[in-house]
C-alpha cells in the first residue's frame, strides 16, 4: 500500500530531510541514482564514439545499441551485480552489457572507474550551479526591489546591538544585497572554473589509451578533447592522478559555504528585527506560530535558513580534509565522504535560496513601530544639533553642553530606572534657556536629516553592483516563483 504516493516501507527507514522535506525536484534529481547512472552510460557512449572516429574497430551497430539502452537501467540487476562484484562501476558495466550484447566487448574500453565516476561528479557540480544561479538571481532581484522601495525610510541603526545613528531600511537591505552579489560572482566563477577530467587512465598517464592507439599521442590528445566537448565542457584538466584534484571540490563547496554565511547573517538580522516588531517574514492566514501560544508569529522561515546554513558552512570542512589526505595518485577514502558532502552542499544551498526568495518576496515592514523606536532614541542623537543651533543663536557652547548633559542624564534615568518614555525633548522645551531654538526643534529632530547619504547609497548599490551586473543572463531563467504555501510550511 501507499500513503501520499510514498510506500509505507519508506517510513521504516531513515530518509534525508534534505530530499524528503526540503530540496527542489530539480536539485534532488541532479544527484539522483538515475541521473548518475544514465550519465555513466552517456559517457561510455561518448568514449566509444570518439574511439570509433579515431580509428578503433567499433561499429555503428554497437553505438546504436548502446544509445538505444542509454536510459533503461535495470537497477535490480545492477544491485545484484554489485553484491557479487563489490564494485559499483563494474556492476553497471555488466548491467549495460547485458542489454547491449553486441556492444559488450567495447563498453568502458581503455577507461578506469574514475572516467565515469569523476566526470559524472563534475557534470553534477556544473548542473548544480546552473540550478542555484537563477535562484540566487531571483533572491537578489526581490531584495533589490525591497531596498529600492524603502531606500529613504529612516530606521535605527545598531552597533554592538545597541542603538546607534540612523540608517534606512533600504540601506540595511543593500548590505545584504551586496553580500549576495558577491556570492553570485563567486558561484559563477566556481562554475566557470570547472573543467572535465576527461580520459586520463588509471593513474592519469593515459597509458591504456596510448596503447589502444599504438603510441599515437595526437590521437590520445584528440580523444580527450572530443569526449570533453561531447560532455559540454570547453576544457579538461591538463593533469590528474586517478582522480581530478580534490581541491576542485574545495573550490565548489567553499563558495556554497560562503553563501551559507551570507544567508545566516541576513536571516539573523530579520529575526532580530522581528523581535523588535519592525519587520516580519510572510505569515499565512492559517499558519500557527506556536502550539502553546496562539498569538505568536515566529520567524520560522528565517530560523530554518539559519539552521540549514550552519550545516552548509560545516560541509566545506569535509572537502578540505578529504583533499589533504589523498595519498599519491589516489586513495579511496574520499569516496564515501564525497557521496554525502557534495550532494548535501548543493541540496542545502538549494533550499535556503528557495526559502530566502520566499522571505524576500513577502517581507512586511511596520513604519509606525520603526518611528516609535526612533522617537525613543532620537532626542539623545539630536543633542549635538541642538547645541550647534544654540551657538548659532548666540549661546555659549560649553554652557549649552552642560545644560544638555544634565537634562540627558535626567531623561535617561526616566527611561532606565522608571521604565518611562524618553522625555528629553519635553525637558528642553520646558527650559527657558533653549527658547531661542524652540521654533527649530521639529527641523532639528527630522529623522531624515540623520540618515546621511543612505538613500543615495541604496540607489548606487542597485545601479552599480546589482541590477547592472549581478544576474546578467540568469534572471531570465528564473521562472519558478515560490509562494508562501510552496516553501513556507515546513520547519
Amino acid at each position: 500500500s501507499a500513503l501520499g504516493g510514498t510506500s509505507v516501507d519508506e517510513f521504516m527507514k531513515y530518509r534525508s530531510p534534505l530530499v524528503s522535506r526540503y530540496a527542489s525536484k530539480e536539485m534532488a534529481y541532479n544527484f539522483s541514482d538515475r541521473k548518475k547512472f544514465t550519465t555513466w552510460r552517456k559517457l561510455w557512449i561518448f568514449l566509444a564514439k570518439a574511439e570509433k572516429d579515431l580509428g578503433l574497430p567499433i561499429t555503428d551497430a554497437q553505438l546504436v545499441e548502446m544509445e538505444a539502452h542509454a536510459e533503461d537501467i535495470d537497477f535490480a540487476r545492477a544491485a545484484e551485480e554489485e553484491r557479487k562484484l563489490r564494485h559499483d562501476v563494474m556492476a553497471h558495466v555488466h548491467t549495460f552489457a547485458h542489454c547491449c550484447p553486441t556492444a559488450a566487448p567495447i563498453i568502458h574500453l581503455g577507461a578506469t572507474s574514475c572516467y565515469v565516476g569523476d566526470n559524472t561528479d563534475l557534470i553534477m557540480l556544473r548542473d548544480g550551479f546552473d540550478i542555484l544561479l537563477p535562484k540566487l538571481a531571483c533572491v537578489i532581484d526581490r531584495l533589490a526591489n525591497f531596498a529600492e522601495k524603502y531606500a529613504d525610510l529612516p530606521t535605527l541603526g545598531f552597533t554592538h546591538y545597541q542603538p546607534a545613528q540612523l540608517t534606512t531600511v533600504g540601506k540595511r537591505a543593500s548590505l545584504w544585497l551586496q553580500d549576495l552579489v558577491m556570492d553570485m560572482r563567486n558561484l559563477q566563477r566556481a562554475r566557470d572554473d570547472l573543467r572535465f577530467r576527461g580520459v586520463k587512465g588509471t593513474t592519469g598517464t593515459q597509458a591504456s589509451f596510448l596503447q589502444l592507439f599504438q603510441g599515437d599521442h595526437d590521437k590520445v590528445e584528440e580523444l580527450d578533447k572530443m569526449v570533453t566537448e561531447m560532455a559540454g565542457f570547453k576544457k579538461s584538466y591538463l593533469v590528474t592522478g586517478q582522480t581530478y584534484s580534490r581541491k576542485v571540490d574545495i573550490d565548489s563547496l567553499s563558495v556554497l559555504a560562503s553563501l551559507g554565511a551570507t544567508v545566516h547573517k541576513i536571516c539573523t538580522d530579520i529575526r532580530l528585527l522581528a523581535n523588535q516588531k519592525e519587520i516580519e517574514e510572510p505569515f499565512e492566514k492559517e499558519q500557527i506560530g506556536s502550539s502553546a501560544m496562539p498569538y505568536k508569529r515566529n520567524p520560522m522561515r528565517a530560523e530554518r535558513c539559519c539552521s540549514l546554513a550552519r550545516h552548509l558552512v560545516a560541509l566545506v570542512f569535509d572537502a578540505l580534509q578529504t583533499a589533504s589526505v589523498q595519498w599519491l595518485e589516489r586513495t579511496l577514502d574520499d569516496s564515501a565522504n564525497r557521496r554525502i558532502s557534495l550532494p548535501e552542499s548543493f541540496l542545502t544551498a538549494d533550499i535556503i535560496l528557495s526559502t530566502l526568495q520566499n522571505i524576500t518576496e513577502g517581507l512586511v515592514v511596520y513604519p509606525k513601530v520603526i518611528e516609535r523606536h526612533i522617537r525613543q532614541e532620537l532626542p539623545f542623537m539630536a543633542t549635538e544639533n541642538i547645541i550647534m543651533a544654540m551657538v548659532k543663536a548666540g549661546g555659549n557652547r560649553q554652557e549649552c553642553h552642560e545644560k544638555i548633559r544634565v537634562l540627558s542624564q535626567q531623561a535617561a534615568a526616566v527611561v532606565k530606572q522608571d521604565g518611562g518614555d524618553n522625555d528629553l525633548l519635553d525637558r528642553v522645551q520646558a527650559d527657558p534657556y533653549f527658547t531661542p531654538v524652540l521654533n527649530q526643534l521639529d527641523a532639528l529632530l527630522d529623522p531624515k536629516t540623520f540618515t546621511g547619504r543612505a538613500p543615495q547609497q541604496v540607489i548606487a548599490s542597485l545601479c552599480v553592483c546589482a541590477r547592472a551586473h549581478a544576474w546578467d543572463g540568469w534572471i531570465e531563467n528564473c521562472n519558478e516563483v515560490h509562494s508562501c504555501r510552496e516553501t513556507g510550511h515546513l520547519n
